[in-house]
């Protein structure tokens, strides 16, 4: 992830727009693929961009300089995403298959850019079976390679919580794989046992 000077930093702070354009145009991706690993619609994730960088601007003058700025940055992009998926569960809005979001590697072929393709999406919906602050901590981990000291910082949580939130998801995410996948084979096996006409 890039990373930004201190002294963009210090012109943000004291209100200089045009610092402040920079420090979305560094950010703006990782905050977007944040946004839409946790909450799986692009225009969802738009939306939660733009209100993570509002509140940063809002906020900029609470930020401290002996944290690291992308881990200040991102954990304003995880609660409002959290608090996204609450108001979503509340309403019962039914999320869709999470798309791949990143363009596929120009050097694989057709049939292996589709089952990339294809194992994006498993995991999105995998993501999908996690509680909203179990699936922060696994994007944070796995996607950002954040620290669980850092996790802790972002979710303002204890580092114990983080390894029980991460060890939770895992074995989640674990059962989840194995039972789609023994309903895959089974619904093959009835496909080649049914008779033909």
């Amino acid at each position: 992830m890039n990373t930004m000077e201190p002294e963009v930093l210090n012109q943000v702070q004291k209100g200089n727009q045009e610092a402040f354009t920079q420090l979305v145009e560094t950010y703006q991706r990782p905050v977007f693929n944040l946004c839409y690993r946790m909450l799986g619609d692009a225009n969802e994730a738009e939306d939660a961009s733009q209100e993570t960088f509002l509140r940063v601007y809002k906020n900029i003058k609470h930020y401290d300089h002996k944290r690291p700025f992308s881990t200040w940055l991102l954990s304003i992009a995880a609660h409002h995403c959290i608090d996204q998926l609450r108001k979503r569960r509340m309403v019962v809005v039914s999320m869709d298959a999470l798309p791949y979001i990143d363009p596929p590697d120009s050097s694989p072929g057709p049939e292996t850019s589709f089952n990339m393709l294809e194992d994006q999406k498993k995991v999105g919906e995998l993501l999908k079976s996690l509680n909203p602050h179990d699936r922060a901590a696994v994007v944070m981990y796995y996607w950002y390679d954040f620290s669980y000291e850092e996790i802790a910082q972002s979710l303002s949580i204890t580092i114990s919580a983080v390894k029980s939130r991460l060890h939770r998801a895992r074995l989640t995410l674990a059962q989840t794989w194995h039972k789609q996948g023994a309903n895959n084979l089974s619904a093959e096996r009835k496909t080649h046992e049914s008779p033909a006409f």
